[in-house]
């Protein structure tokens, strides 16, 4: 059983066994929120599922409160689900948490959380996942044997200097199996079956920071590795036709190694990362009053009219047009 269970240093709790990113946040499966009155108490009651690799915590706090503080003696994952924190961690600056994002502390770490929202009816509401070191160190060893880095002295790690996160699909994915299994599954192998979604979010977190890091300075890595030399290539001629094959080459990779590496490395193939580019720089062209959404089209790389019409609803859940109306509307609400 994990030794994860948290030490609030404020209150008691009982156990059972970004403005813009709002609209489109992806949350954690949504869990019903506690009836007032059956709870022990109002600031951070604690619903716990306890495994022997992990566990799952369920917090909701309703009404206001201040300072509360809070510590694991593991690794903790942790992933907001309603309402607002500000959170305030050790050696670093306060930061407002909102759903759709997620937060990393270090073992034995303190939290200090405000509850500035927090209300009878409008709860504050968050997920956090206590990882055993065990399974960590499990997971990287495996992934460092058979699916090495390219840079042969890198290695996988968790990087906690990332550790406010946005979150993406796949991410979360892992962790709505967790939330699913501790609440609907009674079975014999229910342990095993969280087992085996920890070690995926454990991979699918890592691939999340590298996103953050090769994205955010390709240009900065490029010189010493060949994944960050191709995505700085992408993001230059992302207005251009992409070729595959000179891009693995530019990576010194055969075309095979290059896809299977990078999707290691990030989650996601080269493809997928130059549509979301295309998409990312479409949305940028249709908030401009007087660009057309032909424009829009040619202007980030899209060969095609009707293609990049079903792609972007595909990706977006709305057509460029309405994207374009809905954002000359109320464009602060929009991504």
């Amino acid at each position: 059983m994990v030794g994860g269970a948290p030490t609030i240093l404020t209150l008691n709790l009982t156990v059972l066994s970004r403005k813009n990113n709002m609209n489109n946040a992806i949350r954690p499966y949504q869990v019903p929120v506690g009836n007032e009155n059956s709870l022990f108490t109002l600031v951070e009651n604690r619903t716990a599922y306890t495994y022997d690799s992990c566990e799952l915590n369920v917090f909701e706090t309703h009404q206001q409160a201040k300072d509360v503080k809070l510590v694991f003696n593991d690794f903790v994952f942790t992933s907001m689900l309603r309402g607002k924190k500000v959170m305030h961690l050790e050696n670093k600056e306060a930061f407002d948490y909102l759903p759709g994002e997620s937060v990393i502390v270090g073992p034995n770490e303190v939290m200090e959380i405000d509850f500035p929202e927090a209300k009878k009816g409008q709860p504050t509401q968050c997920i956090a996942l206590a990882i055993s070191q065990q399974l960590i160190d499990f997971t990287l060893d495996m992934l460092n044997e058979k699916h090495p880095k390219v840079i042969e002295q890198d290695q996988w790690k968790i990087d906690p200097s990332i550790h406010h996160i946005i979150n993406n699909q796949e991410l979360i994915n892992t962790v709505d199996r967790i939330i699913k299994i501790s609440r609907t599954e009674d079975s014999s192998t229910k342990d095993l079956y969280v087992d085996l979604a920890m070690k995926e979010m454990i991979i699918r977190l890592m691939q999340t920071q590298a996103r953050h890091v090769f994205t955010s300075s390709p240009k900065t890595l490029a010189s010493h590795h060949p994944l960050a030399y191709a995505i700085h290539i992408i993001q230059n001629k992302i207005n251009e036709k992409i070729d595959f094959d000179r891009l693995a080459n530019a990576a010194c990779m055969s075309r095979a190694t290059f896809f299977k590496k990078f999707k290691e490395a990030f989650g996601f193939t080269p493809g997928q990362y130059v549509l979301s580019e295309r998409i990312k720089l479409a949305k940028k062209w249709l908030k401009k009053p007087n660009c057309s959404i032909s424009e829009a089209c040619y202007n980030s790389g899209f060969e095609n009219l009707s293609h990049f019409t079903s792609t972007f609803k595909k990706e977006e859940g709305v057509s460029p047009s309405g994207y374009k109306k809905n954002y000359q509307g109320n464009g602060s609400f929009l991504n």
